[in-house]
């Protein structure tokens, strides 16, 4: 159930609330909200999970009392993209780490931004880092195994320990639409080798699941072929 309270009683102390980050993160905490699963940016609050950011209408309302300028996005693919990254990221991310941000990304400020409450991490762009995040997509990935199977190069993909990686497993057509629905610019896709995308686009057709089945194979014999060395 809401926390019910009485918003009046909030009037004699709302000037103690500012537009700054901090204080709008105070706010959410103080009705309720989990901010470790909200996405903050100063124009808008991005839920990533709606069971446990407990962000219901009444809180949205609440909150919109005190900062009707900022919009709440409730966007359920956004919410899929997020649970997708957060399988990833927790067996990547350390606790308390420094992380390398990439240039103008704006889907990766999204999914990162959480973390600084979640895990204690610190967002940098430049500087001393313990990880760095790679900003590859799913379909990236899997253009670059065919990529390198088709030229007979094998397998042409590995993880690196200091790398983390949001979007490994979310495909572009989620990304690109939810960027579009939000009004950001959208990704491109930057496999360039023909036949990758041929077979894949054939692949798309037949078996629309095909791009995991095809980074667990990849996957698997690689770990294969590490482990008989």
């Amino acid at each position: 159930m809401d926390l019910m309270f009485d918003i009046s009683g909030f009037n004699d102390e709302k000037e103690e609330f500012s537009n700054s980050k901090r204080d709008v993160l105070k706010f959410l905490k103080i009705i309720g909200v989990d901010t470790r699963f909200i996405s903050y940016t100063p124009q808008k609050i991005y839920i990533n999970n709606l069971r446990f950011s407990k962000f219901s209408r009444t809180r949205e309302a609440t909150f919109m009392k005190q900062y009707p300028e900022i919009e709440v996005v409730r966007n359920k693919l956004f919410q899929k993209i997020c649970s997708k990254s957060s399988k990833q990221l927790a067996l990547e991310i350390e606790p308390n780490s420094r992380i390398l941000m990439p240039e103008e990304n704006f889907i990766i400020e999204l999914l990162m931004e959480p973390y600084t409450r979640k895990y204690g991490v610190k967002l940098v762009h430049d500087g001393e880092h313990d990880l760095k995040v790679n900003p590859l997509i799913l379909d990236d990935q899997v253009n670059d195994i065919f990529e390198g199977i088709f030229s007979g190069v094998g397998l042409n993909f590995s993880k690196k320990s200091d790398e983390i990686y949001p979007l490994i497993n979310v495909p572009l057509d989620w990304i690109n639409s939810f960027l579009e629905m939000d009004g950001q610019d959208t990704f491109e896709n930057k496999n360039k080798n023909e036949l990758a995308i041929s077979f894949s686009e054939f692949l798309e057709d037949v078996a629309p699941q095909y791009k995991e089945n095809v980074v667990k194979a990849a996957e698997y014999i690689q770990d294969k072929l590490e482990t008989e060395q």
